[in-house]
């Protein structure tokens, strides 16, 4: 914010001059004369200066000198009057907001008008424009000041204090104890006041070159000097370090008959989705403190980085801790994951490029290591379960055939099926024979003479082998001193082979599942392809100097620029 500089007016005139508000009045109407000064220098041509200059130098702006209740008068034209000024204000079609901003302007000023239009017209005869902003910022700033200087009116009386006037030596002259007589502002000439403007602007100068030279200092302290620091660092100081890049994803041992799967799973069997949280997984893992072991127990990671050829701000001391270490690995291993694409990016940073190549092909080898240690146990619970599964049905399926077999041996019947056919086989041919003794007994008896002998035999036959059909009988349902009945030894058999097909049922589930669990586990199989395989560079990749160098320079710009305006802020509100 630029602040007028509170500088002595002078006019060119005596009727110019300032006076109080009622002189200004009273001589308001008198004629005023044009002046024409030339100022000229002793031994210099008389030569009047350009328009422009002349015009500068006599112009006066409303610039607050220090004194609100005595302004300059006024020039009036003769054939101006009070109405024609009046007249002029109401044709300037004032809104009511100008005119209530200018009565509170009089009321300030003290100023008394019968209407709006004179209120407007007294507040321009003092050189004030109610219309301006400029000037109402002024007069309310000078205002201010003023009501702060102006005591409260509850504010405690102060008792004062007896004057002690200092004694004056008697050989000091009385006109040693007085002040001295200030010039008058009459008395100044053009000479006089045009090089007062000009000590003006020569001390306006100044201070903006002072400015101008503070801000070089505090750019070239701030922002040059730590740059070309910056600089210097990385154009002279910093090693130069080698960067191997590689890319990999992460893939399933999936088949096409596992991709074609129904519902959700085979959708998404063989799209990215199913190894997102996989890749997640093994970008942590990469990143973390047990590769940076596992890498500087393996190839040797932190000697790396101990040597003498490495500079001073990035070599590790001897005795680095290992979270210290383990910043150095988080700047030396970037890891960057595309979801949508499922690629996993990996920069590798070494001191020398074959080290370089090292780590990055021992990183990867980790995290398939990794992928493959979190699929691993729960391939193994799916296995074991099916496996465990088969072997039991295994197992009762044995029992039930020795069962079976025990049961044959026991009971001395091969197959219960086959000895129920036999016996069944003989009652039917029993069965038919008695039938045929049955025909032939009714042929004798329909004889009127039959002969007596032989229908006792026929008789004697037919009760021979209804006995024999009845014992044969009693062999299916009782048993004897040498075996069971085939009843009994039926259901036994039946019971077992029964037992024996459920289990053989279960055992053939349960390798079907097995089957399946293995399909599944192989599904679960993770491992790593390489996209784009680690190879040595042959030039320094790190440090990009001059990038750096921009970079350093953009964030000491940027914490001048806040600071400065930190500082600006604070200011102000001090000042206000």
């Amino acid at each position: 914010m630029t602040t007028p500089p509170k500088v002595r007016r002078y006019h060119a005139s005596v009727s110019e001059s300032v006076r109080p508000v009622a002189e200004a009045d009273a001589a308001s109407s008198k004629g005023q004369a044009a002046l024409d000064l030339q100022v000229g220098r002793a031994g210099r041509p008389q030569t009047a200066p350009p328009d422009d200059r002349r015009e500068r130098l006599m112009r006066t702006d409303p610039v607050d000198d220090g004194l609100p209740d005595i302004r300059p008068t006024q020039r009036a034209d003769v054939g101006d009057t009070l109405d024609a000024q009046l007249d002029a204000i109401r044709r300037e079609n004032l809104s009511d907001r100008q005119f209530r901003i200018a009565r509170r302007i009089a009321a300030l000023h003290q100023i008394e008008a019968a209407s709006d239009e004179e209120v407007v017209l007294r507040l321009r005869q003092r050189g004030i424009d109610p219309l301006q902003r400029a000037a109402l910022g002024q007069v309310l700033s000078g205002e201010g000041d003023r009501a702060q200087v102006r005591p409260a009116a509850n504010a405690p009386a102060v008792m004062p204090r007896k004057q002690v006037v200092p004694s004056v030596p008697k050989t000091a002259s009385p006109a040693a104890a007085q002040p001295p007589a200030l010039p008058s502002r009459e008395a100044l000439t053009e000479e006089k006041r045009a090089a007062e403007i000009f000590r003006v602007q020569r001390d306006i100068a100044q201070r903006r070159r002072r400015r101008m030279v503070m801000l070089g200092l505090r750019l070239l302290a701030f922002v040059v000097l730590p740059t070309a620091l910056a600089g210097w660092y990385y154009f002279r100081i910093a090693t130069p370090l080698y960067a191997t890049v590689s890319q990999f994803r992460i893939q399933s041992a999936e088949t096409q008959g596992g991709a074609t799967a129904s519902g959700l799973g085979g959708l998404l069997g063989g799209s990215q989705l199913a190894t997102n949280t996989d890749s997640v997984a093994v970008q942590s893992y990469l990143t973390s403190r047990d590769a940076m072991l596992r890498l500087d127990a393996d190839k040797g990671f932190r000697a790396a980085f101990q040597g003498e050829k490495i500079d001073p701000i990035r070599r590790l001391p001897p005795e680095a801790t290992n979270e210290r270490t383990f910043a150095l690995y988080k700047d030396s291993v970037k890891i960057g994951y595309d979801p949508t694409e499922g690629m996993i990016d990996m920069e590798v940073i070494a001191p020398d490029p074959l080290q370089s190549q090292e780590f990055s092909l021992a990183l990867i080898a980790y995290a398939e290591e990794q992928v493959d240690r979190m699929t691993a146990r729960l391939r193994d619970d799916q296995m074991e379960g099916a496996i465990a599964i088969y072997r039991d049905a295994e197992a009762k399926v044995l029992a039930a055939q020795r069962r079976v077999q025990d049961l044959q041996r026991t009971l001395g019947v091969l197959d219960p099926v086959a000895e129920s056919t036999v016996v069944m086989n003989q009652v039917a041919a029993l069965e038919t024979q008695l039938a045929t003794r049955r025909l032939e007994l009714g042929q004798l008896l329909t004889n009127p003479r039959p002969l007596q002998s032989r229908v006792n035999v026929v008789r004697g036959d037919i009760a021979r082998i209804q006995d024999m059909i009845a014992q044969t009988r009693t062999q299916l349902t009782q048993g004897s001193d040498s075996r069971s009945s085939l009843a009994l030894i039926s259901g036994e058999l039946r019971i077992a082979e029964s037992d024996l097909a459920t289990r053989q049922g279960l055992m053939a589930t349960a390798a079907a599942q097995m089957e399946a669990a293995r399909i599944e586990a192989n599904k679960q199989v993770r491992y790593l392809s390489l996209s784009v395989a680690p190879v040595s560079p042959d030039e320094a990749t790190y440090p990009k100097a001059f990038q750096n160098t921009l970079v350093a320079f953009l964030i000491f710009s940027g914490i001048y620029l806040m600071l400065s305006l930190t500082a600006s802020i604070l200011r102000e509100q001090v000042s206000t």
